[in-house]
């Protein structure tokens, strides 16, 4: 769409919203908004409240970015939502009503947005991962590439089905210590995929196959000694939130690099600033979900005396509401 359509199509919901904040600001919102209730255009493409006029905006927003529209158009906009978000959050002041909107419909909606570097990264990371773990049914030695002979001790022992608590060392700590360890862990994973980005890309590039071919590795190394009985089960049920997690931080880590190395018609810096900033919005989710990976690790994933077929089913489960979620929730509030 061309710039001159795109602003003739937007310009009055623009103006509209324009005098809604300013209003506002004047403690006159509320009449403001019954006035247009009842005499608003249809080309005002106003929606039903406050705040889908603002995720509406934010759209328009990337959408002049994305196209290299003029920058006095970029500006307004900006603007604009900046005014919008300070009101915006301003009126949400109860954090629980902005969590629910935000894993309602924002995180969804920021992921289907970055759907190109989230193909990229997931290519990356799960292409590494199943070719080791294939590689290692045929050429076993070749573990030894990627993970030294004490390691694979130490992992072999975690997973020997003598052990009374699968994944874990015979030493390890309770379920809640290990919900501990696995949170900084599986954070610390994410945020190195993310910040690595910095690097033009390049870190999060390597992030992101280390960490397939190291996951890679210890899946095909006790798939192939026979261990698989008991390393399956105990990951089928984190790893659809853990290893999307991965995926998506390296999106993030992607979007930032590639501002860095194809600023477009602005600055380095300011490229930089406004990608790191939906960047940033996405990884709230993102550590939401390793948080949600290490407590189902912890508590659930360890238990020996579930059957390994459940373990699969709700792994499976997992697997398909992670899909639904991040392909439909957000639909009816997304601005096509």
């Amino acid at each position: 769409m061309k710039q001159i359509e795109f602003e003739k199509n937007h310009a009055l919901f623009w103006s509209d919203l324009e005098k809604q904040i300013a209003c506002t600001k004047i403690s006159l919102l509320k009449k403001l908004v019954n006035k247009f209730n009842k005499n608003k255009s249809k080309n005002s493409d106003f929606g039903e409240s406050f705040p889908e006029h603002y995720r509406l905006v934010c759209h328009h927003l990337s959408l002049a970015r994305s196209r290299y529209y003029s920058p006095l158009l970029v500006e307004r906009l900006e603007k604009l939502v900046f005014n919008a978000h300070q009101i915006y959050y301003k009126r949400n002041t109860h954090l629980l009503r902005s969590i629910l909107i935000y894993f309602t419909s924002d995180f969804s909606q920021s992921v289907r947005k970055e759907w190109r570097w989230i193909l990229l990264s997931f290519v990356l990371f799960f292409g590494s991962l199943f070719s080791m773990l294939v590689t290692l049914q045929y050429y076993p030695d070749m573990v030894y590439t990627v993970i030294s002979g004490e390691q694979l001790a130490q992992i072999e022992a975690m997973y020997d089905p003598s052990q009374d608590k699968i994944g874990r060392d015979r030493d390890s700590g309770t379920d809640f210590q290990m919900f501990g360890y696995y949170i900084l862990n599986n954070t610390g994973i994410g945020l190195k995929t993310f910040a690595s980005g910095l690097l033009f890309c390049v870190g999060s590039v390597i992030t992101l196959l280390f960490n397939g071919l190291f996951i890679g590795s210890i899946a095909g190394y006790l798939t192939q000694i026979g261990f698989g009985s008991t390393f399956w089960p105990f990951v089928s049920g984190h790893s659809a939130m853990e290893l999307s997690a991965i995926v998506l931080s390296g999106a993030a880590g992607l979007k930032l690099g590639f501002s860095i190395i194809s600023p477009g018609r602005k600055s380095r810096l300011k490229s930089l600033n406004d990608s790191a900033s939906e960047a940033l919005h996405m990884m709230y989710g993102v550590a939401t979900m390793f948080f949600i990976a290490a407590f189902i690790e912890a508590y659930w994933s360890s238990m020996s005396n579930v059957p390994a077929m459940i373990k699969y089913l709700v792994g499976i489960a997992n697997w398909l509401l992670l899909f639904v979620y991040f392909i439909f929730l957000g639909q009816k509030s997304a601005v096509r």
